[in-house]
């Protein structure tokens, strides 16, 4: 059981593999600095899931809280001993506070990904396709849920993880699968795997002919646009970005584990430094 650690410095971190993109120092000590926590810092760790739970014992009373990025987001959950409801029913945590009573779990992805979209003006959702069906996708899918949308497609290579589809039942909503290249009509496409592993873009359909907007999210941000970002916007879809998903899921990680309200503005300014104006996406990476 973690102590309350009074006095001295409060350490956060970022773990995941790999984790040297992640700008999440970039808005975590941001808002810190805002917030005059002059004793809180935060890092980022290369953390695989065989090594997480040693890592997590390691941790002593002056820990507040830890931001796991893949393939940590399960595990994280298994670690907790307290886990928030939507975290329990994704069976994903990006995020773990220390408490008294030990770690308890919670996922701001979904945060993140239905603010996102709506900074993107994407507000009806009733057809939806979700490349990937792992950790994310579920937090993809419970914000689709609770935006409205009534129909999920699942983008996979053989079958969409049974857990995955399950939630999405729980949800009410419609499932059916397609492999890669088999792109449905859909109001948003929400991207949960690596910019590669999306194949068949020439059969990326175009907006000409529709009267509202369509809008693609590639949650995995990296150094510049993916292939799927540029398909779309060429064939006339807005862009909803990885880095605004971030942002607002790192606020709300920042009000978790410090307790004030996040300093958005100062954030949202810090992270604009590292990312490219026109596309979103992070121009590099910084330590």
């Amino acid at each position: 059981m973690l102590s309350e650690g009074r006095g001295g410095a409060r350490h956060c971190a970022v773990w995941g593999s790999p984790i040297r993109h992640s700008l999440s120092p970039v808005l975590h000590r941001a808002a810190y600095a805002a917030l005059g926590l002059r004793n809180w810092t935060y890092d980022r760790r290369e953390v695989d899931a065989g090594a997480f739970p040693d890592a997590l014992v390691g941790l002593d009373g002056s820990w507040r809280g830890l931001s796991l990025t893949m393939p940590l987001k399960e595990a994280a959950v298994t670690a907790a001993s307290v886990v928030d409801a939507t975290a329990r029913d994704t069976g994903s945590a990006n995020t773990l506070v220390a408490t008294p009573a030990g770690w308890h779990a919670y996922n701001t992805d979904i945060h993140g990904i239905e603010v996102a979209l709506l900074v993107a003006g994407c507000f009806d959702t009733t057809e939806a396709l979700v490349i990937g069906s792992g950790a994310t996708a579920r937090s993809a899918v419970a914000a689709l849920a609770a935006s409205g949308t009534r129909r999920v497609t699942f983008m996979v290579r053989g079958r969409p993880r049974q857990e995955t589809v399950a939630q999405a039942e729980r949800a009410g909503l419609v499932v059916r699968t397609v492999p890669f290249g088999d792109w449905p009509r859909v109001d948003v496409v929400i991207s949960t795997v690596p910019p590669d592993a999306v194949t068949g873009l020439d059969a990326f359909p175009d907006t000409a002919r529709d009267e509202s907007p369509r809008t693609v999210l590639d949650v995995v941000y990296g150094h510049g646009p993916t292939p799927l970002q540029r398909r779309a916007r060429a064939q006339g879809w807005t862009l909803a970005t990885g880095t605004d998903m971030l942002l607002h899921q790192a606020a709300a990680q920042v009000a978790l584990m410090t307790g004030r309200p996040a300093p958005l503005d100062a954030m949202a300014s810090a992270l604009a430094a590292f990312v490219d104006p026109e596309w979103g996406t992070p121009l590099g990476t910084t330590s």
